[in-house]
C-alpha cells in the first residue's frame, strides 16, 4: 500500500470512529489526529481527502471527505467542491453547492451509524 493510500484509509477510519457530536472536523484537526508533521499536512490530509471521494463516488456511498471543513468557516475547501462536481456528485452550478453540500454532509452523518 503507498504512503497515500495509507493515510487515506486511517483518515476513513478516523472519520468514520469519531463520536458525531464531533464532527465535522477541520483539515488541521485531522492533520493532528494522524500525527502529520509538517511540511504540507493540509495538503496531505486533502490528497487522502480526494482519495476517499473517489473511492466513495465509486462505490456509490455518501462522500465522508464531507465531514471536513476548513476553519474558516463551516465548509470544505473549495477543492471538495471541484472534485465533488466532476464525480457527478454535486451540480455544476456554484450557486447550488452550499445546498447539496449540506445534503452530503447529512447523507454521510448517516452512513457512520
Amino acid at each position: 500500500m503507498t504512503q497515500e493510500a495509507e493515510l487515506a484509509s486511517r483518515l476513513r477510519e478516523l472519520l468514520m470512529g469519531l463520536p458525531a457530536a464531533a464532527l465535522p472536523i477541520t483539515y488541521q484537526q485531522a492533520a493532528e489526529a494522524l500525527g502529520l508533521a509538517p511540511p504540507r499536512t493540509i495538503q496531505r490530509v486533502a490528497l487522502a481527502l480526494e482519495t476517499l471521494m473517489r473511492e466513495d463516488a465509486a462505490a456509490g456511498r455518501p462522500l465522508i471527505a464531507a465531514l471536513v471543513v476548513s476553519r474558516r468557516g463551516d465548509l470544505p475547501r473549495q477543492g471538495f467542491f471541484d472534485l465533488a462536481v466532476e464525480l457527478g456528485r454535486l451540480p455544476p452550478d456554484p450557486a447550488q453547492h452550499q445546498a447539496a453540500y449540506r445534503e452530503e454532509l447529512a447523507r454521510a452523518m448517516a452512513y457512520r451509524r
